[in-house]
Order: structure tokens, then sequence, then C-alpha cells
């Protein structure tokens, strides 16, 4: 029987974490080279990833980073390419990459809509099917975090008009489940986190608009997400502590999906 510090460990592991260049996906990655994997960040900028890598170099972490826009399934397809010659196999998936559009409904552009689609839900079944037949059906391993968010969970509060976010992450969710009970069989799990509000550049304009401290208010802890929050649930998930958990999503938002 293996200790709880043995459950939790990932040496030796191998990890893809896409939009891992700064905010939650950083912090996701850096959790997990905390634990020991060797680690692959993706965005769409070069400069913001030298900068994550050297982030968690400083740390002791093994780190690469590939830039590309997974809207694009050609660069989805140069991702998992290059993620694999880096670390020979892909043990651990984190599908982070996303992007937000506000605007009333009745005025929401179809373009942007399309936009926040393609990143948000397309990308993460393009790049999950890659890493799959690739690396994780084979191996008969895997673990795959897919980021949902709170606005999968329910409707808008007043003042927020983000209808294709919310339907987005409500696919993530649903993809979740469903990806579990296919690839349950070939000992991979899929689950989700879906993080409240978290201080980010996406978040920013929001924040700005409702004002922080009325949104930590309205969380029953009183508080937003900080830069250590998701570091424990992305660990569980991606860990053999997790090893008998699937097709779950885990709010991480200070108690606000509760009330």
């Amino acid at each position: 029987m293996r200790t709880t510090q043995e459950l939790f460990s990932l040496a030796g592991k191998t990890a893809l974490v896409t939009g891992g260049s700064r905010g939650l996906g950083l912090q996701m990655a850096l959790a997990l080279g905390e634990q020991g994997a060797n680690v692959v960040i993706s965005s769409r900028k070069q400069g913001d990833l030298d900068e994550a890598v050297a982030f968690l170099k400083q740390r002791g972490i093994v780190a690469h980073a590939i830039a590309a826009d997974l809207a694009q399934e050609a660069d989805a397809e140069k991702l998992v390419t290059g993620a694999l010659a880096h670390l020979g196999h892909i043990d651990i998936l984190i599908n982070n990459a996303g992007a937000t559009w506000g605007a009333p409904a009745e005025d929401h552009p179809l373009e942007a809509w399309d936009k926040v689609m393609d990143l948000n839900i397309r990308s993460i079944f393009v790049v999950s099917q890659l890493v799959g037949k690739r690396s994780m059906i084979p191996r008969r391993y895997g673990r795959i975090i897919n980021i949902a968010s709170i606005a999968g969970l329910s409707g808008n509060p007043p003042g927020m008009q983000t209808i294709a976010y919310n339907t987005s992450k409500a696919a993530v969710i649903n993809f979740t489940r469903a990806l579990a009970g296919e690839w349950g069989a070939h000992g991979i799990t899929v689950n989700a986190l879906a993080p409240g509000f978290f201080p980010s550049k996406m978040t920013k304009g929001l924040l700005d608009k409702l004002g922080a401290d009325t949104m930590a208010q309205a969380a029953p802890l009183r508080r937003l997400g900080d830069d250590e929050d998701l570091k424990g649930a992305a660990v569980l998930f991606a860990s053999d502590a997790g090893k008998h958990i699937t097709g779950q999503t885990l709010a991480v938002d200070g108690g606000v999906s509760a009330i």
C-alpha cells in the first residue's frame, strides 16, 4: 500500500498544459512540476511562453514551450507532435486554453460566438483526441483535466453578458462526462475543474466593472481565488490519489456555486 505522499507524487510523469503561459494555466503547470512532472506548456504568444518557462525552470521544473493557436486544427496537430517529441509520451493533459467575449445576447456577434466555441470546446476535443490516440489509449493510462467554469453551472448574474462563454463551459462539463464514459476502459480518467472568480487577464474587465470586493463578498468564503487555489485540485486529478475519480466536475469557487 502506497503512502499519501506517494499517491500524490508525479515523479516521472509527463504533462501538457494548454494556455499554460500565465494565470490559472501557469499555476497548474507549476503544481504538476512541483510534484515531479516534466511539463510542456502552450499559448499563442512566444514571449509569454519564454517568461513562463524561465519562471518554471527557476523552480527546478523541467519545462518546454510550444506556441500554438488551438482554434486552428493544424496548430493543435503541431502542438501534440511537438509535445510528444519533448516528452516521449503524455501522461497528463490539462485543457486550459480559452477565451471569452462580453456582449448582450441580442447583439452578440456570430464571429465572436464561433471564436469562443472553437477555442473553448472544439480545441479540447481536437487536442484530447490527438493525445488519446497517440499516447494515452495505446499505453492504457492517462489523466485528462478540462478547465470549465462555474459559468457553465448556472446562468449569469446581472451585469455579466457572456452567453457564448457560459454555453461553451457547460459543453466542457458534459464533454468531460461523455469522454470519461468512453475512455475509462482504456485506463484514462477525465475530470473537470470549474473555477470561480480568480483575478486574471481574462477576468480583469469584469472585476473592474463589478468590483473585486463586491465579487468577493458574494462568495461564502468572502474571497476570490488566488495563485495557489487550483494547485491541490489539479494534482489530485493528475495523480494516483485521484485514480478512482472520473467524469466529475469540481467547483473551486469559494462556495459561490453552493448558494
